[in-house]
């Protein structure tokens, strides 16, 4: 899992055909200025979701904690009861909910053997910052209070959950409270500025998301407020005392430099920090089924045994 950087050329037109084809029914390319295209975004992304959710041995069971909607995943086969994780699901924080964060949340069980929590937070714009705060803060206490120490919780999250998730780290950090025990973040979206580079070299070659919609869903969530402000992009916040993270990323998507500059910071700050970049991944590329989700899903969990319990 060592880290290759080439150099990424830009490619002229959406040539490459499984791009096309992705693009062509992906809810994450248009607008989200409209209550329509909002409307259509979580209409798809839940749909999504449904389909692409492995149909594996693992026991579902949904639940409430106060007004945020919640789901449990427990292996059913070679449950591992010593971790538990929270996932935080990404979306722009405009999308997304439980059929959508089924897919990573069954994919994360079923690679760690572990009893996965994920929860629908409220939306944007209808619910800007600091709903979807609130709402990981609950779902946290909750745990906290029910279910482990913090020490045996991994905070995983995909995009914009990987800000999530992040943030929730910085703050627990900084109010002198425990953190988890690792953060495993896919593709995660650190940084809210639009600035990195990784926005042009990969715009026609990222199937799954675009700037247009990277920018309208940051203004939707954050309004009028500084996008470097670490509330909003973790990157440009406190990495001191951080647990070790672990981030997936692709090559190809347009996201890749912010998790290259959240590893970075890490470094910088001394907090272990492992970067897996795929070559032919894009933007969370473990949402689709097929041979690299399942090499990315195995490296994983390769990983996370190896970080919790050492070397055999």
């Amino acid at each position: 899992m060592s880290v290759q950087f080439m150099k990424r050329k830009n490619i002229s037109g959406v040539k490459n055909p499984l791009v096309r084809t992705v693009r062509t029914v992906n809810f994450m390319t248009g607008k989200t200025c409209s209550e329509a295209e909002i409307k259509r975004h979580r209409k798809l992304a839940e749909w999504a979701g449904r389909l692409a959710t492995p149909k594996g041995n693992v026991e579902r069971k949904r639940f409430c904690i106060g007004i945020v909607h919640c789901e449990e995943f427990r292996p059913v086969l070679s449950h591992n009861s010593d971790y538990v994780i929270l996932y935080c699901h990404g979306g722009g924080y405009v999308s997304g909910g439980l059929d959508y964060a089924a897919n990573l949340s069954v994919k994360l069980a079923m690679a760690t053997g572990f009893t996965v929590y994920s929860f629908a937070y409220r939306l944007a714009p209808e619910h800007p910052y600091p709903a979807a705060v609130e709402d990981v803060n609950a779902v946290w206490t909750y745990l906290m209070e029910n279910v482990a120490q913090a020490d045996h919780v991994l905070l995983a999250g995909d995009s914009a959950g990987g800000n999530m998730a992040l943030c929730l780290t910085q703050r627990l950090i900084s109010e002198g409270k425990p953190a988890p025990r690792e953060l495993i973040l896919f593709s995660p979206w650190t940084d809210m500025t639009g600035t990195a580079e990784s926005y042009e070299t990969n715009q026609d070659i990222d199937p799954i998301l675009t700037k247009n919609f990277v920018m309208n869903s940051a203004k939707a969530y954050k309004g009028e407020n500084d996008p470097k402000d670490a509330a909003f992009s973790p990157l440009f916040g406190n990495f001191s005392n951080f647990p070790p993270v672990y981030v997936m990323a692709g090559k190809n998507g347009i996201l890749l430099d912010d998790s290259i500059h959240l590893k970075e910071q890490l470094d910088l700050a001394g907090v272990k920090c492992d970067l897996d970049i795929e070559e032919k991944g894009w933007h969370v590329y473990q949402l689709m089924p097929g041979s690299m989700t399942r090499d990315a899903m195995k490296r994983l969990a390769a990983h996370v045994s190896e970080e919790l319990y050492g070397k055999c």
